[in-house]
């Protein structure tokens, strides 16, 4: 292992599925590995294997895309440290970055400009003891905050987390997601609307496009 590489499960161009750049054309960079076993994980592809390559490389293969936004993600790309030197380097050559990381993983290190899209998981998830709530105070007003819910209970959890952590006054966006295949989305929409939350109701498109298939 180099000193400067990191275990890449792919790399590619698609619609950004989720989140504030929803359906904006983008490169990502899916690191291999993560810590966690969320029940509803949709990449165990990513867990194991994946191809070391160099930063260099990496950036190569994104820069071959002409892309403007580029997101991280994996598995848990916070698991290798040099992802934290990646993401640096994707924000010098002017590309508007965001990370995908769950909670689980310490924020301090990450580059100011990289638009954090923390995820913070539920009862249901099987993770939730994960959560790492002294992140909470290092967001900043770009970063986003996202619960995966799967059943009325994990939204009255999210519920009582969004007041407990003011999360609305604290980042762009807080995004409630049904888990897919588990909780219908009109059910939560129709929550989130009765209950007047300062939310953004989110289903993941790239799922209603593609389905499950990897690279996507």
């Amino acid at each position: 292992m180099t000193d400067d590489s990191l275990r890449i499960t792919e790399i590619f161009y698609s619609l950004q599925g989720e989140a504030r750049t929803l359906g904006r054309p983008t490169v990502f960079v899916r690191l291999t590995g993560c810590p966690l076993r969320c029940q509803y994980c949709d990449s165990e592809y990513a867990f194991y294997g994946g191809e070391r390559m160099t930063l260099d490389a990496i950036v190569e293969q994104v820069a071959g895309f002409q892309p403007t936004y580029v997101c991280v993600t994996g598995g848990e790309p916070l698991a290798q440290p040099n992802s934290l030197v990646l993401l640096t380097r994707l924000c010098d050559l002017g590309y508007e970055v965001s990370l995908e990381t769950s909670g689980a993983m310490p924020l301090d290190k990450v580059d100011q400009r990289v638009s954090r899209v923390m995820d913070l998981k539920t009862p249901d998830s099987g993770e939730m003891e994960r959560n790492r709530w002294e992140n909470v105070p290092l967001l900043q007003p770009h970063d986003q905050v996202k619960f995966v819910l799967c059943s009325r209970a994990d939204y009255d959890w999210a519920r009582f987390k969004l007041d407990e952590y003011r999360l609305a006054e604290r980042v762009e966006d807080v995004l409630f997601s049904p888990s897919f295949g588990q909780l219908e989305a009109r059910e939560l929409a129709d929550w989130i609307v009765a209950d007047n939350l300062p939310v953004r109701f989110q289903i993941q498109i790239h799922k209603l496009l593609w389905g499950d298939a990897p690279g996507y």
